[in-house]
């Protein structure tokens, strides 16, 4: 059955959504309106995310341009971010006023790390341009890692305050996961590189990573944590586990002991937390505000509304808030969409038990962990690299 003059809104351009796109490329709907609204065009692929950090990779090359993609798709792409949803009236809310109705809409905006900020900050746009200007000399105390395009404006000027700072910076890196143990070994490579062939003898800045866990990479195998313990103690980073701490602002934290720690830079790569704005809303929700779906990944209260990646929680089998899960969903997710506007049955989606995970080092190296194995090797690093490039070559559009 065809539809008759359906509008589709795909709030966020994340992992799922990029390959809702594009499928409705590849096979168009006739009589469907399809609308992407994203905060920002030039969405970043989070498996190269530390790559780029650590100096391997460029923008351009970690990133897909939503523009080419939706006209591909035959959609309209709004550069905006959406701030409300009122599923009663079917209507979407963006923050520049605008307003788009639909009759299916799904979200798939990611998460933020949850700071424990007293004052958390508004997400600016990604300034694609800023990644490869000339460098600036301010720095940021407080650094989230998400939303990204914010994040790697923040990480390029610590890069350039770390080239001039006369005394030797101290970064903390908030959260033990993969996430956090990635990101502080990526900074910390980029920066070595960079002091390495500086004209003035910079001292590295000294790293420490905090994590709640009793030891680093509490989701993933034993012996993973213990191969990067190895790494990380040869590398100098000091590691502290099993102790909250509280951001209190101005690289400054507050530890499980009520001690302040003082730092130049803190960057939070904690447990993911959910946009604010969906508990304004009558939605579903999980008791930490991410959207309660189905396993045909549909609201479990409105059937109009579908939800993937970090976003979601499917009710009964929830998986890590991980880019790996979020790009599996999106086949199951684009069929669904064109089934619900042809008011066809939906198909459930089953993810896999565990999903393998490729950790990199910052050097050319990863450990490679599922379930209760690990496996490290250098030609881990070659394989992930053609793995994600290939994955980045999908969403190419001429």
């Amino acid at each position: 059955m065809t539809p008759s003059s359906r509008t589709l809104v795909l709030i966020g351009g994340g992992h799922s959504h990029v390959e809702v796109l594009r499928r409705f490329a590849r096979r168009p709907m006739a009589g469907v309106r399809i609308v992407l609204i994203g905060r920002d065009r030039y969405t970043p692929y989070s498996g190269m995310l530390p790559g780029l950090v650590a100096g391997r990779y460029s923008f351009d090359e970690t990133h897909i341009d939503l523009a080419p993609l939706c006209r591909a798709a035959r959609a309209e792409f709004v550069q905006d971010e959406a701030i409300g949803l009122d599923p009663a009236a079917r209507a979407v809310l963006c923050r520049s006023g605008a307003m788009y109705r639909y009759d299916i809409v799904s979200l798939n905006i990611g998460s933020s790390p949850a700071a424990g900020l007293d004052a958390p900050r508004e997400p600016n746009e990604t300034d694609r341009a800023r990644i490869h200007a000339p460098i600036h000399a301010d720095i940021h105390a407080d650094i989230a890692v998400k939303p990204i395009g914010r994040f790697l404006g923040q990480w390029a000027d610590l890069c350039a305050h770390a080239c001039t700072s006369p005394a030797q910076l101290r970064i903390a890196v908030v959260g033990t996961g993969a996430g956090g143990v990635e990101m502080v070994l990526a900074m910390q490579y980029r920066l070595n590189a960079l002091l390495a062939t500086a004209a003035t003898a910079i001292p590295p800045p000294a790293f420490t990573l905090f994590g709640r866990a009793p030891h680093i990479l509490p989701q993933h195998a034993a012996s993973a944590g213990h191969r990067f313990t190895t790494v990380l103690a040869a590398r100098g980073i000091t590691v502290i586990t099993g102790e909250d701490v509280t951001g209190l602002g101005d690289g400054r934290l507050r530890r499980a002991d009520g001690s302040i720690a003082d730092f130049d830079a803190v960057l939070w790569v904690t447990s993911a937390s959910a946009a604010p704005w969906l508990r304004r809303t009558s939605l579903a929700l999980t008791p930490d505000g991410f959207i309660a779906v189905t396993r045909h990944l549909r609201s479990i209260s409105h059937a109009s509304v579908f939800a993937a990646g970090d976003i979601a929680t499917m009710s009964g089998d929830q998986r890590p808030k991980s880019g790996v899960y979020a790009v599996r969903q999106g086949p199951p997710l684009a069929d669904n969409l064109r089934r619900a506007l042809q008011d066809r049955p939906l198909r459930p989606y089953r993810p896999q038990r565990s999903a393998l995970a490729l950790i990199t080092t910052g050097e050319r190296n990863v450990i490679a962990t599922r379930g209760n194995w690990s496996f490290q090797a250098r030609l881990l690093w070659h394989w992930k690299d053609r793995i994600d490039r290939r994955f980045m070559r999908r969403y190419r559009v001429d």
